[in-house]
């Protein structure tokens, strides 16, 4: 029993020490480099999926479009009574 309970305790804390950390999206920019390692992660800063592939020339990453981008929206014109 104190050896079971010794072994989850030692699991717990394996699991525990890796931090995770959390995807996020810049909504400001269309289009994200998807950058591929031991870490991987999103660099959401390019105007262009052409922007994009020549930055990621030679890297291992791929570009994606960025599915939460703001897209700009029209502005509302005032309704004005005469």
């Amino acid at each position: 029993m104190h050896r079971t309970s010794l072994a989850l305790v030692a699991i717990s804390a394996l699991f525990m020490s890796t931090h995770a950390r959390a995807q996020t999206y810049d909504p400001n920019y269309p289009v994200c480099m998807q950058i591929y390692g031991q870490v991987g992660y999103f660099d959401c800063r390019y105007a262009s999926l052409e922007q994009c592939k020549f930055l990621a020339v030679g890297r291992s990453a791929s570009c994606v479009v960025n599915p939460y981008f703001a897209q700009a929206k029209p502005a509302r014109r005032s309704r004005r009574a005469n």
